[in-house]
């Protein structure tokens, strides 16, 4: 079981909380990014560097992934790749994408996608907050819990 980040987008509050749980669990984390990284010095964490471009990391993450494993991103198409290889994927917000919910997520996704190309929707995500990272905290908690039995 290892965690996998898609660290370029992923908040700063998040890796920290993965940084601190991957030493108290003793779970490997490892960020990968098109660009250097910085992290605490720990046998439980490290880092990926893939060549700038597009999906790139997203490609990486996809090969590297197990079943059992946890990736960390807010990219739903990777999602849906990891969780058709047998892993699960979580939100930094806190939803965790599983092979029961992946399919409505991408629909929806690429509903959006199509309404903001069109002018129908403009704007992005709310930006992030506390209740993000508390509620992200819980599921990753219930996550890494079950995980470890």
């Amino acid at each position: 079981m290892q965690i996998w980040i898609d660290a370029d987008a992923c908040p700063r509050e998040i890796k920290e909380l993965l940084f601190r749980a991957a030493k108290r669990t003793q779970t490997k984390v490892t960020l990968v990014a098109n660009q250097q990284m910085s992290y605490p010095r720990s046998e439980w964490i490290d880092s990926i560097l893939v060549p700038a471009g597009l999906n790139i990391a997203d490609q990486r993450i996809v090969e590297l992934a197990s079943p059992g494993d946890l990736v960390i991103t807010a990219d739903i198409p990777l999602a849906a790749d990891v969780v058709a290889k047998g892993a699960q994927a979580l939100n930094p917000r806190g939803e965790l994408y599983t092979s029961a919910n992946i399919g409505e997520r991408l629909a929806m996704r690429n509903l959006m996608d199509d309404l903001r190309g069109g002018g129908e929707i403009t704007g992005g995500p709310s930006n992030f907050s506390d209740k993000d990272r508390q509620t992200f905290a819980n599921q990753f908690d219930r996550w890494i819990t079950k995980a470890k039995k």
